[in-house]
């Protein structure tokens, strides 16, 4: 596809014209292709972003808490649902990119397609203000605005864990790195979950401890639940 008609058909996608252009192409110039690129647009449209769902969110769940709106809105504007509306947008093909990326596949990375999602919105809003970018992220996230979300399955298996033992009058889980293995730039963190009074143990293995630590915790979760089959028959 030329470039000239995918830029064509993003702006039917998008259902905005720009009054200024080169709005869009600083919006969608990757930084490995020009100093001139959609990093500060990027920013601009990251927190356009968590205000304008953030306000849906207030809106549409009256009854409930800040925690819990907080995973509402980091499960919508994270990076893979960005990469799925960028997807929808087909914006792999207009995506400007350095030889380098564009080699190894920039144009199919989440992160990168993320990003430029992100700097649209920034362009949008530089071009036409605030409602004209308001409506555009309302009606890409229109079908997941719309979806009734189970606010137990946001939270985090460690915040999971957390609460299951504090709903049964249990100690909080013990987390031990064990082991770290691998090259200083690809390591693998070994954690071990430990629940004395419950006689759980059981590991976890992630790139980060974060990571480990809740792979552990997911894992606890299902020993316990488990337990407590086991003891009800």
């Amino acid at each position: 596809m030329a470039q000239s008609k995918a830029i064509d058909v993003l702006s039917k996608k998008l259902e905005y014209t720009f009054s200024d252009t080169t709005l869009l192409d600083e919006a969608l110039t990757h930084r490995s292709y020009s100093s001139r690129n959609n990093e500060r647009l990027e920013f601009l449209g990251d927190g356009i972003l968590n205000f304008v769902i953030a306000h849906e969110l207030f809106k549409s769940y009256p009854d409930v808490a800040e925690g819990d709106l907080s995973r509402l809105r980091a499960n919508l504007v994270n990076k893979d649902s960005l990469a799925e509306i960028a997807g929808h947008l087909e914006l792999g093909e207009v995506i400007r990119l350095g030889s380098g990326e564009l080699k190894s596949g920039g144009f199919r990375r989440p992160s990168i397609l993320a990003d430029a999602v992100e700097s649209i919105f920034g362009a949008v809003y530089c071009d036409g203000g605030f409602e004209p970018c308001r409506k555009l992220i309302v009606r890409l996230y229109a079908k997941r605005l719309a979806l009734t979300m189970d606010l137990q399955s946001l939270k985090d298996p460690k915040t999971q864990l957390q609460e299951l033992l504090q709903s049964r009058h249990f100690p909080l889980p013990d987390y031990q790195v064990t082991n770290i293995t691998g090259q200083a730039h690809a390591q693998v963190f070994h954690v071990k979950c430990s629940i004395e009074k419950m006689k759980v143990e059981v590991t976890g293995e992630g790139k980060s401890r974060r990571k480990a630590e809740q792979i552990a915790a997911g894992r606890a979760i299902i020993q316990i639940e488990e337990n407590f089959r086991n003891k009800s028959k």
